[in-house]
């Protein structure tokens, strides 16, 4: 009781002190809700239809239109620019996709197991050409070898044979085929059901092919805008907001874009590093040609070009063209230290033999594994007996757990590899320089393997050269003296117009760029700026943001955020619609003046009295503008104009064009030569033509679905 009582009377305590324990709980909670919420967000890559996109989902499919391009391709890896390609097609097929789908759901569209397997079994889609399952006798694509490659997969993945991780390969690209196939039926389906809603009928058929084959010849008067000058006209604010009105759904912007001046300073290098460089190739060279071990020199030297040591094609410089362009050409023996502008490099090329030898080499194989390489020696050497005794290769390799089918091997495969262990340069070297079906046994680090070459083709000049190219680089001191600068300059650079009169005294330029969006990959074309986009995308209008190092650690870069565009309509007075009224108003006020000059006239006599340019202009179409070559310029109000005139009659009135104003006289009209009216393909033809103008469907469907995409944040 008299703990009960102590209680009681410290009561309002009690209940202050449990309200705050509880306000902290809350608040706890609320700060871990927060903090999921903002973690949940920043996993967010972008936004479908009101549906999140997670960086996850996002990176899988990149992963799988990788993998499937390395496949088809034979490449381990792909250029930086290779890469966003696919990012941002990958990201489109996502939004197509996702957006088809919800579309086609409300439709009740659907692809069924039964049609994708018709499409396997007719075999004649082109995607299913781009697999491994084609017949090479019928070049189609044979659903009975994909049949037997699933069960031959099957039966490896069971017995957890070596082979299934190269199988795997081939399966994982199926999956991705297939998949890619059913969006492609379920795209086909929608479009189907889109152009049944496109009719024609008999008089639009008619129209279409008098539009079509109607051919007119003129005589043409012309005064071009440019007779008239600018200082002549006067645009005022009011004309410009009218013509904004009139033109107001060109200006519309689908997404946020932002404006940016910029200044980007590549540090390059000083006198003193060239000399350095210079000094040290020239010892290389030295080196390079007189050394029995050329990789350790390559490596030593840190040329951006690999030595590989085995015979490749010019093909396996592509990316040096300075190379490629003069590897064939050069003969046995080190070339002095040259010099390509175009990449700031040094080079020096020891070819060290050259011979015509296969690009395309078809062979079998038979991987012979024991506990211990010498164990499989013995079983390779019984193999290579039997064989030499003429035991079949397929029936000796089904009894070692494999096909030994017949494969192709070409120079794309390993030529532009980065590097290349003993064991397979040995492999590569037994293909290239091996007899046609002779047998060869390869004793290799962790096993043997009994080859055979069956065929060879596309013979070409193929060169063991080590290759040193190395950049004329700058050195520490140079970067760091550039970059205090640069820093010193961007400190004093707080607003937008600090940096603009900064800029010129501190020897930098100021440029400018417009309507950058989330989509783009870099800031002007710079490597390694997406730190600079993601400030750029948070940033206000006018602030300036921090120094960034980017490129190929070459370049310093500051940016200031000069406008902002809103997604919807551009206002009459952003500088850029503003040019384009302005241009358009001018126009009008020039044709003004033009066609009062022309009021009156009726023949072709009098327009040149007035000033006109004369000539004749022949095969004008209703359907194809005609090209104007006095006023230099596509003119389709022109050939309206000339379609609704008679033969031997003048223009009524004069015609307002691109580029100019126009008066006409039509001398004759014919109707093409061999052209033919045939009801059934001309209505087939306009309904083609109306199926044309409603294409865009999926930029509609796009546009409603509200996209947004942030993949800057993450890649």
């Amino acid at each position: 009781m008299a703990a009960l009582g102590k209680i009681r009377s410290k009561g309002s305590i009690l209940v202050a002190a449990i309200g705050l324990a509880l306000f902290a709980f809350l608040a706890e909670e609320g700060f871990r809700s927060c903090n999921g919420i903002k973690g949940e967000a920043r996993q967010q890559i972008g936004e479908i239809l009101g549906k999140k996109v997670s960086v996850q989902d996002y990176q899988k499919l990149l992963d799988e239109y990788q993998s499937a391009i390395k496949f088809t391709m034979q490449r381990d890896n792909l250029t930086e620019q290779e890469l966003n390609q696919v990012k941002d097609q990958v990201w489109q097929q996502l939004v197509s996709n996702r957006v088809l789908e919800a579309d086609a759901e409300k439709l009740g569209l659907t692809v069924t197991e039964k049609e994708v397997q018709n499409v396997l079994n007719e075999g004649t889609n082109p995607m299913l050409a781009q697999t491994p399952f084609v017949n090479q006798q019928t070049g189609r694509f044979d659903v009975n070898a994909l049949k037997q490659f699933f069960d031959s997969y099957n039966k490896a993945k069971s017995a957890r044979s070596p082979q299934v991780e190269q199988m795997q390969m081939v399966y994982d690209y199926w999956l991705f085929v297939e998949k890619n196939l059913r969006s492609q039926l379920l795209s086909q389906k929608y479009q189907s059901l889109l152009a049944s809603c496109i009719l024609s009928n008999k008089s639009e058929a008619k129209m279409a092919f008098k539009d079509n084959n109607e051919e007119s010849q003129i005589q043409l008067a012309s005064l071009a805008y440019s007779t008239v000058k600018d200082a002549d006209v006067k645009v005022t604010d009011e004309e410009l907001k009218a013509k904004y009105e009139e033109l107001k759904p060109a200006f519309r912007q689908n997404i946020e874009t932002r404006d940016i001046k910029y200044v980007d300073f590549q540090i390059k290098a000083s006198s003193a590093d060239r000399n350095k460089v210079v000094k040290e190739m020239n010892e290389l060279q030295k080196q390079l040609a007189t050394t029995d071990d050329p990789a350790a020199i390559i490596s030593k030297s840190g040329s951006v070009i690999s030595y590989l040591g085995l015979p490749v094609s010019s093909k396996a410089y592509q990316q040096y063209p300075d190379i490629a362009s003069k590897i064939d050409s050069l003969a046995v023996g080190t070339t002095g230290v040259t010099e390509n502008v175009q990449d700031n490099t040094l080079n020096i090329v020891r070819v060290l033999s050259k011979a015509q030898l296969a690009d395309s080499i078809q062979f079998r194989q038979i991987n012979v594994a024991a506990a211990t390489p010498n164990e499989a020696r013995v079983k390779a050497d019984s193999i290579q007996k039997a064989l030499a005794g003429g035991a079949d290769f397929e029936v000796l390799a089904k009894r070692y757990g494999q096909t030994g089918e017949k494969v192709w091997f070409t120079g794309q495969q390993y030529e532009s590899a980065p590097s290349m262990n003993q064991d397979n340069r040995t492999f590569v070297n037994a293909l290239l320089n091996g007899d046609v079906n002779a047998t060869q046994n390869l004793a290799l680090t962790q096993g043997s393997v009994i080859l055979q070459v069956v065929d060879k083709k596309a013979f070409t000049t193929k060169t063991i050269a080590a290759i040193i190219k190395k950049l004329i680089d700058f050195s520490k001191d140079t970067r760091s003296n550039a970059y205090n600068k640069f820093s010193e300059f961007v400190a004093k650079s707080t607003t937008l117009a600090d940096l603009e009169k900064n800029a010129s005294k501190s020897g930098y330029q100021v440029q400018s760029l417009n309507d950058l969006s989330t989509a783009e990959h870099y800031v002007a074309g710079i490597h390694g700026t997406r730190d600079a986009l993601k400030w750029l995308f948070e940033a206000k209008q006018g602030e300036v943001s921090p120094l960034y190092e980017c490129g190929d650690n070459d370049h310093l870069l500051v940016l200031a955020l000069s406008s902002v565009h809103s997604q919807g309509y551009r206002s009459w007075d952003d500088v850029q619609v503003k040019d384009i009224l302005k241009r358009e108003v001018t126009k009008d006020k020039k044709a003004e003046k033009l066609i009062a000059k022309l009021k009156g006239v009726n023949t072709i006599s009098a327009a040149q009295a007035k000033g006109a340019k004369i000539s004749s202009v022949n095969q004008i179409t209703f359907s194809a503008p005609a090209f104007v070559q006095a006023t230099g310029s596509v003119e389709p109000a022109l050939s309206g104009a000339v379609a609704s005139t008679p033969a031997g009659k003048f223009s009524k009135a004069p015609v307002k064009g691109n580029a100019g104003v126009y008066v006409f006289h039509v001398q004759k009209k014919t109707m093409r030569a061999g052209s033919k009216y045939d009801e059934t393909l001309s209505m087939q033809q306009a309904v083609q033509m109306n199926m044309q103008l409603v294409g865009n469907f999926m930029q509609d469907l796009i546009l409603k679905a509200k996209v947004v995409d942030n993949r800057y944040l993450f890649f």
